[in-house]
């Protein structure tokens, strides 16, 4: 099984830097979900935002 799926920041449905929506077009989950999730792990640590940056750095931007 040779599947061409990469993890990208989304182009399209970007609201800061397209992190959110790539995962979610990654796993074929709503955007919405995936950026609530996000908001609920830096209300309870701060490390939301630390994960972020970092997802940021390392995911290409899909082309």
């Amino acid at each position: 099984m040779n599947t061409d799926k990469r993890l990208c920041r989304s182009r399209s449905n970007r609201t800061l830097a397209g992190v959110c929506a790539g995962i979610a077009d990654y796993y074929g989950w709503d955007p919405t979900l995936v950026r609530v999730a996000w908001i609920v792990l830096t209300l309870l640590g701060g490390s939301g935002i630390l994960l972020y940056l970092i997802m940021w750095l390392v995911m290409p931007e899909a082309s």
